[in-house]
């Protein structure tokens, strides 16, 4: 299983840390990536890093601002978010998948599994 969390409201130039608790599986092997959808958009591919964190993937709306991490001795990976932007408003989901695929163009796959989102909210 896997649960976002860390959403909220946040005014433009602010900063937040998304965080996906994972359980049930063997984190370590795979790859972990935090997707998001706004409303009346198709879902967008944020960011991944895989189970070494060796290969790390960023879209190019989020790279410089976005710096996914993860701590796999406690099962959690994170999203630290910075000068947000009122279009980074979005319900963010995380992902995992045991593949190399979704670190490599941000895409899922048929073995990808999803958790809840949690609500990011840019606006003044």
């Amino acid at each position: 299983q896997l649960q976002a969390s860390g959403g909220g409201l946040v005014q433009p130039g602010g900063s937040l840390r998304l965080s996906c608790a994972a359980s049930g599986f063997p984190m370590d092997y795979y790859a972990i990536g935090w997707f998001r959808q706004a409303p009346g958009k198709e879902r967008e591919g944020v960011s991944c890093i895989s189970g070494g964190s060796t290969d790390i993937y960023y879209a190019e709306s989020t790279k410089g601002r976005f710096t996914i991490s993860r701590d796999n001795a406690n099962n959690m990976v994170y999203l630290q978010m910075s000068s947000l932007n009122p279009e980074d408003t979005a319900v963010y989901y995380c992902a995992a998948d045991p593949g190399f695929v979704m670190c490599l163009n941000g895409q899922a796959t048929v073995s990808t599994t999803w958790g809840r989102g949690t609500l990011v909210t840019v606006s003044s």
